[in-house]
C-alpha cells in the first residue's frame, strides 16, 4: 500500500510527483494539477501531500502519511471551495498560514481545490506568495485546465497533467477495493464517464443510484411537456435534498467547531460577537447549500448528456461501447422513437440548462425550461408526421 494507490491510470504524474517528494532540496513550491473531471485531481493532489510529509515519500501507512489522507494533519491545509468564486479574505488566511514553520511535518502545505474560482484581484493577493515562498512551504492548486487558471497564477506553477483512466482500472479499483461485484463495478465506471468518485457513488451509495434513475427517467417522458416537466421537477427535489444532507451533515460539525472557538458552548446568551460571526456562518452554509445544489444538478446533466450520446451513436450506428449499458433498453427505445436530428437538439438543451445553471438562473427553471425543449421536438415530429431525408431512417439495427 502506498498514498498512490487511489492515483488510478495516472502512471507518468505519480512517477513525476513521487520523484519530486524524494528530493526536497530540488523542490518546486507552486504546483498546478489539471484534469478532466474525474481523473482525481483531489485524490492526486492529497496523495502528493502524504508524499511529502512522508519520511519514505508515500509509503501510506506511517503516522504522517495516514493523518494528511485523513484530512487532519496540522500543516497541512486542504482547502475545497464550495463557493461559486473563492474569497479574497480567504486567500489572505492562507497567505498568512503559509509563512509559519511546520508544526509536525517536513513541509507547510496548502491544497487549493478549483483554483479556477480565483478573480484576478484574489489571484494577485496569492501572486508573491507563489513567487517568493518561504523554504518549507509548498503549495498545490488543482483546476480543470490551465487555461481556466488566472495566467499570471499558472505562470508562476509547474504543472502537471492528468487524463480520464480507463474503463478497466476504474472496474478493478471498485472490485478491489470496496468489493463490488466485477459486472456492476465495469456498469459504474461506464455510467461515470470513469469519474472514480462517481462511480464509487453508483455502486455503494443509494441516494446517488436514486438521482440517476431521476435522471433516466427523464427520456422516458419526453412523449408530453407535462410528463417531461414533471420529472425535471422530480430530479429538481432529489438533487435539493441530496445538497441538504450533505451541507447539513458538514454544518453541524463546522456550527459546533465555531461556537467551541468562540467559547459559547455553555452560555445561555450569546455575544455581540459571536451573534455576528453565526450569521455570517449561515449566509455561507446557504451560499454552499445552492453551490451544492447545482453542482448536483450538473452532474445529474451531464448523465442526461451521455445518455442521449448513446442514443445518437445507436442511430448512426457508431461502434462505440455505450455508457448507458445497464439501461441499454431505454437507449434503444428513445433511438427507435426518435431521430438523429431531434437527439442533436436535445443535446443542445441540455447543453443550455447546464449554461443556465452556471448563470446563475433558478434551478427550477433552467429544468422546466430543459424540460420543454426535450418534449417538443417529439411533439413537432407527431404531429407533422414529417422527417427530412437526412432524419429518416435512423441507421443500423434501431430502425423501426
Amino acid at each position: 500500500m502506498t498514498v498512490w494507490d487511489q492515483a488510478v491510470g495516472q502512471a507518468a504524474a505519480v512517477e513525476l510527483l513521487a520523484d519530486a517528494a524524494s528530493r526536497p532540496a530540488a523542490m518546486t513550491h507552486a504546483w498546478l494539477i489539471t484534469g478532466p473531471p474525474g481523473s482525481g485531481r483531489t485524490v492526486v493532489a492529497r496523495a502528493f501531500a502524504a508524499a511529502l510529509q512522508c519520511p519514505q515519500g508515500g509509503c501510506g501507512t506511517c503516522d504522517q502519511c495516514q493523518a494528511v489522507l485523513r484530512r487532519n494533519h496540522p500543516d497541512v491545509l486542504d482547502v475545497g471551495s464550495q463557493k461559486v468564486v473563492i474569497g479574497i479574505d480567504d486567500v489572505r488566511e492562507w497567505v498568512t498560514l503559509a509563512a509559519r514553520t511546520p508544526a509536525m511535518g517536513r513541509w507547510r502545505v496548502i491544497m487549493v481545490e478549483d483554483a479556477d474560482r480565483m478573480l484576478e484581484r484574489t489571484g494577485n493577493v496569492l501572486l508573491k506568495s507563489l513567487e517568493e515562498p518561504p523554504p518549507h512551504t509548498v503549495w498545490i492548486l488543482t483546476a480543470p485546465s490551465p487555461f481556466d487558471v488566472l495566467v499570471t497564477v499558472r505562470s508562476r506553477c509547474r504543472r502537471v497533467a492528468l487524463r480520464i483512466p480507463p474503463v478497466q482500472a476504474v472496474t478493478d479499483l471498485l472490485v478491489e477495493q470496496d468489493g463490488v461485484p466485477p459486472e456492476e463495478a465495469r456498469l459504474a465506471a461506464l455510467a461515470a464517464q470513469c469519474h472514480i468518485g462517481v462511480a464509487r457513488m453508483l455502486a455503494l451509495d443509494p441516494e446517488a443510484q436514486a438521482r440517476r434513475r431521476s435522471v433516466l427517467a427523464i427520456p422516458g417522458a419526453s412523449q408530453s411537456v407535462a410528463q417531461a416537466v414533471i420529472a425535471a421537477g422530480d430530479l429538481d427535489a432529489v438533487a435539493r435534498e441530496e445538497a441538504d444532507a450533505v451541507v447539513k451533515d458538514r454544518e453541524d460539525k463546522d456550527r459546533a467547531q465555531l461556537l467551541e472557538q468562540l467559547g459559547e458552548t455553555s452560555r445561555g446568551r450569546m455575544s455581540g460577537f459571536a451573534r455576528q460571526r453565526l450569521k455570517e456562518f449561515d449566509e455561507e452554509s446557504g451560499k454552499r447549500a445552492k453551490r451544492t445544489q447545482v453542482d448536483t444538478l450538473d452532474l445529474a446533466l451531464v448523465d442526461l448528456l451521455a445518455f442521449y450520446r448513446d442514443v445518437l451513436a445507436v442511430q448512426l450506428g457508431a461502434k462505440v461501447e455505450l455508457i448507458n449499458a445497464g439501461h441499454a433498453d431505454l437507449v434503444m427505445d428513445c433511438a427507435r422513437a426518435s431521430s438523429p436530428g431531434i437527439t442533436l437538439a436535445r443535446l443542445d438543451a441540455v447543453e443550455q440548462a447546464r449554461t443556465h445553471l452556471a448563470g446563475n438562473v433558478a434551478p427550477a427553471l433552467a429544468l422546466e425550461a430543459m424540460a420543454v425543449a426535450l418534449a417538443l421536438p417529439q411533439l413537432v415530429m407527431t404531429n407533422s408526421e414529417t422527417r427530412t431525408e437526412t432524419e429518416t431512417p435512423p441507421v443500423g439495427s434501431v430502425n423501426p
